[in-house]
């Protein structure tokens, strides 16, 4: 019986630094384009006992912050050094960061077609997603002819927390895919990577409200209209992707408007070759 026990507890063992680098991918996911945090911890397993502990971490917390740990270790570590990562290359090489960013997005698309229809599909769902698309759109479209630019603060840091911890609890969301098009995503990538408190403050008080007051909500949403709530974030993902094109930089006629078109294409490619893996 003892030799169980130990055998048992060494597999335990071992699963750690498995389990580390699972919830490593899952930050990358929250943190790279075109990934969805949310979508990782589903197929690892995890997402289901996170929003158990999310809706109710008083009476799950003995249960489930033990099985959890070293995926939260493994989130943070690949959230952090990948937002590192991203800070420097989208100072370096914008336009052709975009476009890879924008194939790792549009090829990651048919999957969440697919998972948006799941549960299959009715009018509700076309109707939700044409409305997502109609919402993001106008609001872009008018920041753009108003000429309105969003200075980052500390407000609008807190609306970055918010749209990362949407994107944990909503499957498929991705929050960078929002805050592209509003010109956020730079700075809040580069202030988790240089460990900001000017970024991390705001950031995580968004964050910790979005979890405590829109958790059991999103995770009831998606328990009731699965199929209308996916198919709404598929929409706001069309939109949002379709404004930050940068159209003038893929032209075909120029040395670097051919590197863009690579770029556009290799995002696609990585982005289908990683959905058949997982």
């Amino acid at each position: 019986m003892n030799k169980k026990k130990e055998k048992a507890s060494c597999i335990a063992l071992l699963k750690i630094p498995f389990h580390i680098m699972q919830g490593a991918l899952v930050g990358l996911g929250a943190v790279l384009p075109g990934i969805s945090g949310g979508v990782l911890s589903v197929i690892f397993g995890i997402y289901k006992p996170l929003m158990e502990l999310l809706a109710n971490p008083v009476h799950n917390f003995k249960t489930h912050v033990p099985k959890l740990f070293p995926y939260i270790l493994g989130y943070i570590i690949g959230f952090v050094e990948i937002a590192h990562l991203l800070s420097f290359v989208l100072e370096k090489y914008p336009d052709t960061s975009i476009c890879l960013f924008i194939g790792l997005i549009t090829g990651m698309l048919p999957s969440l077609w697919k998972e948006a229809g799941l549960h299959g599909r009715n009018k509700r769902s076309f109707v939700s997603m044409s409305a997502a698309m109609i919402i993001v759109f106008s609001l872009l479209i008018s920041l753009n002819a108003f000429s309105i630019a969003i200075t980052p603060s500390f407000i609008w840091y807190i609306f970055c927390g918010f749209c990362l911890a949407l994107s944990i609890i909503a499957p498929g969301m991705s929050f960078s895919t929002l805050l592209m098009p509003l010109g956020l995503y730079g700075p809040f990538v580069e202030g988790i990577g240089c460990l900001s408190p000017e970024v991390l403050i705001p950031g995580g008080i968004g964050g910790a409200a979005t979890v405590i007051f829109l958790s059991k909500a999103v995770n009831s949403l998606f328990d009731t209209c699965y199929s209308e709530a996916f198919h709404g974030i598929v929409g706001i993902i069309i939109a949002a992707t379709v404004m930050i094109i940068p159209f003038d930089a893929l032209s075909v006629f120029t040395r670097s408007g051919l590197i863009n078109i690579f770029f556009l294409s290799a995002g696609i490619f990585t982005a289908g070759l990683m959905d058949k893996l997982m």
